[in-house]
């Protein structure tokens, strides 16, 4: 190359003195991306593939399907005593770690294709935990309904599914993206938060399971300590990751103005000590500090107010705001209903219909309404097999937990009298088979969506779990 002119030399050097903070860190050259290529993010798309997949299973075998037939059964003997407890908390644990767990993971092991870079051993780590996760979940499954061997699979399931977290966690946290440093933003902080909740979750799991592995009758936690462990595993980790990703895409995705820094923050900081007290047994200092937060950040994410752009609902439905927002007014009774339990709850429905309308309402609503928008597009890019589909998930999603919510508190606590309490108890099992069959819409629509081929041009920037560039996750 020829020698620069002058002028050409003090532009450079201007050019240069500009560019090169950017790919500078403590005054070293930054090294090229570190990716392995193609080749790496197929194989984590593979693995993504595999999660949904599993999480899917989950939610429609174990999970729904066991939490019918756990209604049926209490509706025949018009009493919640009639059902082993091991029974119900199998199915608990099936939705919360085995559906929306496994989807958590599997996501954040795709994200890191959107952070920067795919290290060669994040394919590995992201089959192992799946392999761990599964095995875990199923164990405790199988130790909870069938009672064979249980005081050996009970605890050995515990240490799989916080082990199968320790491979996942240790892999995003040690992670830097490239480019630029910025601050950490709020909606991060809410999901870093979350991720500590669910570090917390399974280490109270595993506590649980050894106690109950020795000295307990059954697989199920004794009903004191199983209170306090519900809370951790909704209001401690899923309800905090919502909140954080809704604030990452909610402004794009529904037009809204970008939620407040503060009042996320003020949110997150809550919901925290109402989940502390509920760890400590003081119910009605929860109950209370819970409905605040929850008041907090619907404020906070501007979803009770008006659009100021166009939503953008291309390739699903066009009801896609309608049934966000209606996450959040599950959100709210969620919240009410367990301060109304905290002080009057006798025999566990109010308890019951305020744990529904929180994963139910607001957790899977939120995943049936956001999921057919986010999840074709970490899979490839992928086109929805049909929005058709999605509004009746959706649809008979809602009105199923409508039909529990309004039931259960005056057919447990027997509320009614007559002809009206035997209403209530036929319709439970009614409501049962509506969610039933908004979970099975819903299953098919992912999987037909799944097996869909993908775009050419793959372009999810709007759609990744990114995180600021230059920071670490964790």
């Amino acid at each position: 190359m020829s020698q620069l002119l002058p002028d050409q030399s003090k532009l450079h050097r201007e050019v240069q003195s500009r560019v090169w903070p950017l790919t500078c860190h403590n005054s070293q050259r930054m090294q090229p991306r570190p990716t392995s290529g193609p080749v790496a993010d197929a194989k984590l798309q593979s693995a993504l593939i595999a999660h949904l997949g599993t999480g899917l299973l989950f939610m429609l075998l174990p999970g729904t399907f066991l939490g019918v037939w756990n209604l049926i059964s209490i509706s025949s003997d018009r009493s919640l005593s009639a059902l082993s407890p091991a029974w119900i908390q199998a199915h608990g644990h099936a939705q919360i770690f085995g559906w929306i767990g496994t989807f958590i993971i599997g996501i954040g092991y795709y994200s890191l294709t959107k952070m920067g870079s795919v290290a060669p051993f994040a394919v590995g780590r992201a089959w192992a935990s799946w392999a761990l996760w599964t095995a875990g979940v199923a164990l405790r499954w199988i130790a909870n309904v069938s009672l064979w061997t249980w005081r050996v699979l009970l605890p050995l399931s515990a240490v799989f599914e916080l082990a199968a977290f320790l491979i996942f966690f240790r892999t995003v946290s040690r992670h830097r993206s490239t480019g630029i440093k910025r601050s950490v933003e709020a909606w991060m902080i809410l999901v870093i938060g979350s991720t500590f909740g669910f570090l917390l979750l399974l280490l109270f799991n595993a506590v649980l399971a050894v106690i109950a592995a020795a000295a307990g009758d059954s697989p199920a936690f004794p009903h004191a300590l199983d209170q306090r462990f519900l809370v951790l595993a909704t209001w401690g980790f899923p309800v905090l990751a919502i909140w954080g990703f809704n604030a990452r895409w909610l402004p794009a995705f529904l037009g809204l103005k970008p939620g407040s820094s503060k009042g996320l923050l003020a949110a997150l900081a809550v919901c925290a000590g109402g989940v502390a007290f509920a760890l400590a047994g003081s119910f009605v200092i929860a109950s209370t500090l819970l409905m605040i937060a929850s008041i907090l950040a619907v404020t906070a994410l501007n979803v009770a107010t008006r659009a100021q752009k166009p939503a953008k609902v291309q390739g699903i439905h066009p009801s896609f705001p309608f049934f966000i927002r209606l996450c959040y007014a599950w959100l709210i009774v969620a919240a009410g209903l367990s301060m109304w339990a905290a002080f009057s709850d006798q025999a566990g429905g109010i308890w019951g219909a305020s744990r529904h309308s929180l994963t139910v309402g607001f957790l899977a609503g939120m995943i049936f309404a956001i999921g057919p928008r986010i999840l074709p597009a970490f899979a490839g890019g992928k086109q929805l097999f049909s929005p058709i589909l999605m509004l009746a998930s959706c649809s008979l999603l809602n009105l199923g937990c409508l039909l529990r919510v309004s039931s259960e508190i005056p057919a447990y606590e027997k509320l009614l009298r007559g002809a009206a309490l035997q209403a209530a108890w036929d319709v439970l099992p009614c409501s049962a088979i509506v969610e039933l069959a908004a979970v099975t819409v819903f299953a098919l629509n992912m999987a037909l969506t799944m097996l869909r081929p993908a775009a050419p041009v793959a372009d999810n920037r709007i759609y990744s779990i990114s995180f600021p560039q230059g920071s670490k996750l964790m």
